[in-house]
């Protein structure tokens, strides 16, 4: 892959490469080497954008102080580590001082992924220890395909799988519940 950015003496990507790309350019930065980003599915933005508008009509309504921003939004999970930087389909961050012009530098509270065929093992496996590391409070995967939702919670170091016949209470907030069966109706 050639995006006409410089590689470090050692072959390795860093953040500042990773804002060097070319606009419309969708990837993340993960160790040093990156990963292309194919747009996502019609089912995979549905999703995404039912659960960030149930997540952020919940936040204002509460007048809440988190944040929560949708992909295309950089997070650079460690501040000290230039080689990695991901692009979480949502994030909630409730700490403002992690937020920068650019995006996030620190773990957001809460980061939901959806899966897409190539996306696949890196948010089952790698982002799934990174997340862990890094802080992140509460990791959601969702996984229309495979009608799955994996909840982890990662301040109890605990798993909870769900379906899109489940309502799945957030962790984050006592009170907010998104409701799969609902947002399933929606993709048909």
């Amino acid at each position: 892959m050639d995006l006409k950015i410089p590689a470090n003496y050692d072959g390795t990507y860093t953040v500042e490469d990773y804002y060097k790309t070319p606009d419309g350019v969708h990837m993340e930065l993960i160790n040093g080497v990156i990963f292309n980003m194919a747009p996502p599915n019609r089912a995979h933005q549905k999703i995404s954008g039912e659960i960030f508008g149930i997540i952020h009509d919940y936040i204002k309504s509460k007048g809440g102080s988190c944040e929560i921003y949708a992909a295309p939004f950089g997070v650079q999970l460690f501040p000290d580590d230039d080689t990695t930087i991901v692009e979480p389909d949502i994030s909630v961050i409730c700490d403002k001082n992690k937020l920068t012009d650019r995006g996030c530098t620190g773990a957001p509270d809460w980061i939901i992924e959806i899966i897409s065929p190539t996306t696949t093992s890196r948010d089952y496996i790698k982002k799934r220890t990174l997340y862990k590391k890094a802080g992140v409070r509460y990791y959601w995967i969702v996984d229309y395909s495979s009608d799955a939702v994996t909840v982890l919670d990662y301040s109890k170091d605990s798993s909870d799988s769900y379906s899109f016949e489940d309502t799945v209470p957030s962790g984050l907030y006592e009170d907010l519940e998104i409701d799969f069966k609902k947002i399933k109706e929606t993709l048909t």
